[in-house]
């Protein structure tokens, strides 16, 4: 996950001394700053007590932090409850670091980590022994923090992909789950031929960071970097083929176009309108939470596959928990942060609330995942998400202007759907804009793998 950029005009550097983090940030800087530890307090001495700000929108953070202020008496963490990153918390998160009122720590979702550390907003925790965390963390997900040598965020939670739907639906129109997205399809006509009022699906025209998703499993890689320069490649073979696949369900009304997370969408999900959801494992917390009255109704089958009998995943969503620029008990900072992500009884109460896929290493086992699930037909769903988190492919990367290119996705599939362009077309104009973007930013692009 290293990046790297060139040098421009100045904003700070962060403390590291290889090539790969020195560009990432000189790119908007050029002199040396004090390092993460220079600035900090001194860690506490014995019987200090030290306050802790916290932001994050997690659910049953509240209960571990409760956990955690009980049982660390020195150590006092004050939640304070936001809306999801994208909901405007970031906007925030960044306002409050410009004007030195940043909270202690933050929950940053895994594709923002580029876009901080561009902005210099993240503690290097290496500094402060971090990397010895390091055996705790399911691999992939700890390196989503790490650039260079340096580490910049704990890893909390992922979202492997798979397919919930409903299965008695499903075995009264005698319609097995599909294995294959020709299977999909198929299965997508049978369902409207059974009903006219039900769908297999909707496509979510506001919501791109699902359909990149389905372009990482699909086998596309967006972005790269050799040397100083980052590659985009949006408009891949790959995207295109998923962009055209879901152009064509859709001219056919095949599928639904509304929003997801919505209040018709919910409903279509309680009255059976919309019949399966390709998603991220923490769906299943979503579904059971809005749609109770349809318990034992739905199951969990792998996410359909491009190539027949092939295992490939992908992963949507996912968060780490940072220590943002400014902090100034950074020693205790990161112990809460790795007491929250490891910590048994942390994780389960997390869990409880629905967070997502552990980061902790085997933090799975013998969890509350790792149980048959009345609400899911008395099925063992989590073995199926168990599966693809070692089929996702790992080397997919991000880059510091990934809100826009999102933006501009969102923008480009709602046309389409109110009768302007394709999907196709979307993906297309959105390589470009995110070729302007970066070299706004000051940084070499080039297009293509």
């Amino acid at each position: 996950m290293s990046r790297t950029t060139p040098r421009r005009r100045s904003r700070g550097t962060l403390a590291t001394t290889l090539v790969a983090v020195s560009l990432l940030i000189s790119a908007c800087g050029g002199s040396a700053d004090s390092t993460d530890k220079d600035k900090a307090q001194a860690p506490a001495k014995p019987g200090q007590k030290v306050d802790l700000r916290f932001w994050s929108w997690v659910p049953g953070v509240d209960k571990a932090v409760d956990k955690w202020n009980a049982t660390h008496p020195d150590i006092h963490v004050k939640l304070e409850k936001v809306p999801a990153g994208s909901s405007g918390t970031y906007a925030k998160m960044r306002a409050a670091l410009k004007s030195g009122n940043a909270p202690d720590l933050a929950q940053v979702e895994y594709q923002e980590i580029p876009s901080f550390l561009l902005e210099n907003g993240l503690v290097n925790l290496s500094e402060y022994g971090a990397d010895k965390d390091k055996s705790k963390f399911v691999d992939w997900q700890w390196e989503q923090g790490v650039f260079g040598s340096a580490v910049y965020a704990i890893p909390q939670a992922s979202g492997p992909m798979g397919l919930f739907y409903r299965s008695d639906l499903f075995k009264k129109w005698g319609i097995a789950p599909p294995t294959t997205w020709d299977e999909y399809a198929q299965a997508a006509e049978k369902i409207n031929k059974a009903d006219p009022k039900a769908y297999i699906g909707t496509f979510p025209p506001g919501n791109s960071a699902w359909f990149t998703a389905l372009a990482w499993q699909a086998g596309a890689k967006w972005f790269g970097v050799d040397g100083d320069t980052w590659s985009v490649n949006i408009a891949s073979p790959q995207t295109l083929k998923v962009a055209a696949y879901w152009d064509e369900l859709r001219t056919r009304k095949l599928i639904k176009t509304e929003p997801d997370f919505a209040n018709g969408w919910y409903k279509d999900l309680q009255t059976g309108s919309i019949t399966s959801w390709v998603s991220a494992q923490w769906g299943d917390a979503i579904i059971s939470g809005n749609a109770p009255k349809t318990a034992g109704k739905w199951a969990v089958a792998p996410m359909p596959q491009w190539t027949k009998g092939a295992n490939v995943s992908a992963n949507w969503g996912g968060s780490s928990t940072a220590v943002l620029k400014g902090a100034k008990h950074i020693p205790e900072a990161l112990k809460f942060a790795e007491w929250l992500n490891t910590d048994p009884a942390s994780v389960d109460l997390l869990l409880q609330g629905g967070y997502g896929w552990p980061a902790g290493a085997d933090a799975y086992k013998g969890s509350s995942l790792d149980k048959p699930s009345e609400f899911y037909g008395g099925q063992k769903y989590n073995e199926v998400f168990a599966e693809a988190d070692k089929n996702i492919d790992t080397s997919w990367k991000w880059i510091p202007t990934i809100d826009a290119t999102y933006q501009h996705l969102n923008d480009g599939f709602q046309a389409a759907v109110a009768g302007k362009g394709s999907f196709v077309s979307a993906v297309e104009q959105a390589q470009k804009q995110t070729v302007e973007d970066l070299k706004k930013k000051g940084l070499k692009v080039s297009t293509g793998q």
